[in-house]
């Protein structure tokens, strides 16, 4: 059962940095691309940036310039080094992994990690 795990989310100032890791276990394939996605209160999920398996990047418009995300040398681990947040960054943020085989995609979703940003 693949399984996708989330850490490093907290409680932070206005103007500070947080980082969130993701490791997706019980896959024996490679993840073809990953990603970070966010939910606020009230608000749809929305992607905030995600990367392919060859390193291609795009984010939001809302955290462009700081939010990098990356990937680990395993390729199945994911990071998303946050600087410069703002209140409106508080969310849920859950990650996302993607494969596909053949014309089959398979997305699989983490339990969330929530980030707060305090004023």
């Amino acid at each position: 059962q693949v399984q996708l795990v989330e850490s490093g989310g907290g409680l932070v100032q206005a103007g500070g940095s947080l980082r969130l890791s993701c490791a997706v276990s019980g896959s024996f394939f490679s993840i073809n691309s990953m990603g970070w996605f966010r939910q606020a209160p009230g608000k749809q999920r929305e992607l905030v940036a995600d990367i392919t398996s060859g390193s291609s990047t795009q984010y939001s418009d809302s955290v462009k310039g700081r939010f990098t995300i990356s990937r680990g040398d395993a390729k199945n681990t994911v990071y998303l080094q946050m600087d410069s947040l703002k209140p409106e960054d508080t969310a849920v943020y859950y990650c996302r992994g993607e494969r596909v085989s053949g014309r089959t995609a398979y997305v699989y979703w983490g339990q969330g990690t929530q980030v707060t940003v305090s004023s």
